[in-house]
């Protein structure tokens, strides 16, 4: 019996038939997520940041050190706890709008630099129930400290920005401090 040649033409329509339909089946599932997030928008949020180290309503703790950190300029290895609350205003009166809930590291030995990871969880307002999440380095003596958004939940679903934090005012005696952030995102 004689073998049959075949070109190859005869496996590129089936091939392009099912390269075809693979294309139009993502082309499909792309449309559908664009469909489910919707446009994406750019918010502006303004809101202070209230972190109280001593006093009656300590809102942020130490929970490590290292050996040396109490002998560094910089308190170089000192780790904070903080469940920060986030106002309208400056004063601690002010309308609560959520809390800033994480961790922030002494991590320079020869500045006085922060990491901070950080949730911003907003319990009130158009955004109740969203979050925005907040890492980066905190170079909290300089005057204004740029910080990137990596992240977010509820109406912040896919954020990515930045905030900026300025001091508004800090107790030398005390270290309770009160910063103003202004945030920009892309959401959906």
């Amino acid at each position: 019996m004689a073998s049959k040649a075949y070109s190859a033409a005869t496996f590129m329509v089936p091939a392009l038939l099912l390269l075809s339909l693979f294309c139009l089946h993502i082309a499909e599932a792309e449309a559908e997520a664009k469909v489910k997030l919707g446009r994406e928008k750019i918010s502006h949020l303004h809101f202070y940041f209230h972190d109280l180290v001593s006093g009656k309503n300590v809102t942020a703790v130490k929970v490590a050190s290292a050996p040396t950190t109490n002998s560094s300029a910089t308190l170089f290895g000192t780790v904070m706890v903080m469940d920060d609350w986030l106002t309208e205003g400056p004063a601690a009166t002010s309308k609560m709008v959520g809390r800033a809930q994480g961790i922030y590291v002494s991590s320079s030995q020869e500045k006085f630099h922060l990491l901070m990871a950080s949730t911003f969880v907003f319990e009130s307002g158009k955004y109740n129930g969203s979050t925005l999440a907040m890492v980066g380095k905190n170079a909290a003596l300089e005057q204004v400290r740029e910080m990137p958004i990596v992240g977010g939940s509820g109406l912040f679903r896919l954020a990515r920005g930045y905030a900026l934090a300025r001091t508004h005012s800090l107790e030398l005696n005390t270290g309770n401090a009160v910063v103003e952030y202004n945030v920009t995102v892309l959401h959906y």
